[in-house]
């Protein structure tokens, strides 16, 4: 799959997330919005893994072809799904989640599980997740 950033705001997460795609073998990273997925602080924090991988930033009309796996709080929960290969597993930004455009572009919405005294998963342990998920024993 593709890890899309929809909009994030913290350097550190996005290099985060680069090393998991990277180490997952998804097909690559890219972002949504103003930050540089190139900066020199995303690549340190990626530990140079930006080359093991694709990154890059695009406009919503130019994201690569495949369902739209929206990760959302009032999402199906992602333990009964099998996320498809070619999918593009969309986060939001760390304090605002996924932008309205990209929900109305979403195939499907999906949560991760969560006790409701937590609000929310730091992103990159999100995308850890998710990347878990799709790569586990339901995808063999």
């Amino acid at each position: 799959p593709v890890v899309l950033l929809d909009n994030p705001r913290n350097l550190g997460n996005v290099g985060a997330v680069v090393r998991l795609a990277a180490g997952f073998g998804a097909t690559g990273v890219v972002t949504r919005g103003d930050l540089d997925p190139w900066h020199p602080n995303v690549v340190r924090a990626g530990a140079g893994l930006h080359y093991a991988t694709t990154v890059d930033r695009l406009e919503l009309d130019e994201l690569p072809p495949g369902p739209v796996y929206a990760l959302d709080p009032e999402g199906e929960d992602i333990r009964g799904l099998v996320l498809p290969d070619d999918a593009l597993l969309a986060f939001g930004s760390e304090r605002h989640g996924i932008s309205p455009e990209l929900r109305a572009r979403a195939d499907h919405l999906v949560s991760l599980p969560m006790r409701p005294q937590v609000s929310s998963y730091n992103l990159a342990t999100s995308v850890a997740m998710t990347l878990f998920h799709w790569g586990g024993p339901a995808a063999q």
